[in-house]
């Protein structure tokens, strides 16, 4: 009894260290031997992975008509606070306007979304109007008729995408072997905004993606900011399943690979609260996970090889470190019973989860801010498993309600 009981504190120890640590640290090994076994095939010459993503950067002079034929995609439901503005950043997007189709898909917008995307028709914006909540992926789903693109772009209404960014999302495309292309979310606000643990997720996130795409390719796709090839995109599938990471597992299917972009830039407003993330999370998730259920056979090592470990390690792995946690604290409590260095260990972990509420009023500096982390990690993985009660009972509302972000919440 006692051996499991440290087999189930071990545990709660391993997963988020192997999640969190241990496979960036294999994805950075992995990156390095494969770099010098190409260096090797090439005679000591230039990474094939290189000398790859400088053709693509070459691609960045070509004339406009050799650039792809695009649709840009812009889910949005009462979002008439953010809507115009979101319209005039991507007419001044650096990419041939022959070439560009936006269309904007309301779903049942019942505020004034609909009349301002109307307004900008006689520059070539085309509104699809659903007259019914349907989600964001049914809507994606009804929209299929109305691209024209070669390439989808999709992207949402609270988000900022750089001018000089959609070049360098379609040059990706330049390798035939690449069907997803994912943009780079760079997390925004005031200095003095809340949730700054968020910030650093998403950095921390991003730098695991470029170690991903180094070795193989990313298995999730950036929901603010992705491309996919229009035939990958036509996949109809779930209203209550995520497409932004569908997708990359559908490229795979098909025999492509899906890369980050890190000249493609997205800026994403800071959420205000941390109960707005922990809600976000809580969405997202676990429409993450009934769409790896949806798409359990990539986790199948025989088939899929290195990106079926890498989708293990980095989506599943880090949604079963909350339940690592769980076992470990029910087995350090039973232990605590009888064993004194035990007690210690639980009295650090309720000393841990009381600084983490202490976070959750913390100001931006100093020790406050490690403060503020330790309690975004902890509401996320609370989140996590919030996600799965939500999955596992089989609630799948499709029902989309946008992320408000700063600015973009209606007065």
């Amino acid at each position: 009894m006692k051996a499991l009981l440290l087999a189930g504190l071990g545990l709660g120890f391993a997963v988020p260290l192997y999640a969190y640590v241990g496979y960036p640290l294999a994805l950075k090994l992995l990156a390095i031997v494969r770099q010098a076994t190409q260096r090797a095939d090439e005679g000591g010459g230039v990474p094939a992975f290189r000398a790859k993503e400088n053709w693509v950067a070459d691609r960045y002079q070509r004339r406009p008509e050799d650039w792809p034929s695009i649709t840009i995609c812009v889910p949005a439901h009462n979002e008439e606070a953010v809507i115009g503005q979101t319209l005039e950043n991507l007419l001044c997007a650096d990419y041939p306007r022959d070439r560009v189709q936006i269309l904007v898909m309301s779903d049942a917008s019942s505020d004034r979304t609909d009349q301002i995307v109307d307004g900008f028709a006689d520059r070539g914006v085309e509104l699809l109007r659903i007259p019914r909540r349907v989600g964001k992926t049914q809507a994606e789903n009804l929209a299929q008729a109305h691209l024209r693109g070669e390439i989808i772009v999709n992207t949402d209404a609270s988000v900022r995408v750089a001018p000089d960014s959609l070049k360098p999302l379609l040059a990706a495309f330049a390798s035939p072997e690449v069907g997803v292309a994912s943009g780079q979310d760079e997390s925004v606000g005031e200095a003095d905004t809340a949730n700054l643990g968020e910030s650093g997720y998403v950095g921390y996130e991003m730098s695991v993606r470029q170690l991903e795409t180094r070795v193989g390719g990313i298995v999730g796709a950036s929901g603010c900011y992705y491309a996919i090839r229009r035939g990958l995109h036509a996949t109809q599938l779930p209203p209550s399943l995520s497409r932004d990471f569908a997708a990359p597992l559908v490229a795979r299917e098909a025999g492509y690979r899906s890369v980050s972009v890190p000249d493609a830039i997205c800026a994403v407003p800071r959420l205000g609260t941390l109960g707005s993330e922990y809600r976000r999370k809580v969405r997202t998730i676990a429409r993450g996970l009934r769409t790896l259920h949806f798409k359990r056979s990539v986790l199948n090592p025989l088939r899929y090889g290195l990106f079926a470990w890498m989708l293990f390690s980095h989506k599943l792995c880090r949604w079963l470190v909350p339940w690592a946690g769980v076992v470990a604290l029910v087995a350090v409590a039973v232990l605590a019973v009888e064993e004194p260095w035990a007690r210690w260990v639980l009295g650090g972990a309720v000393t841990v989860g009381a600084l983490a509420l202490l976070g959750l009023r913390a100001t931006t500096a100093g020790p406050a801010r490690a403060l503020e982390l330790l309690a975004f990690f902890l509401a996320g993985n609370i989140a996590v498993l919030h996600a799965w009660f939500r999955a596992l009972s089989g609630e799948a509302d499709p029902s989309w309600e946008p992320t408000r972000r700063p600015g973009s919440t209606s007065p």
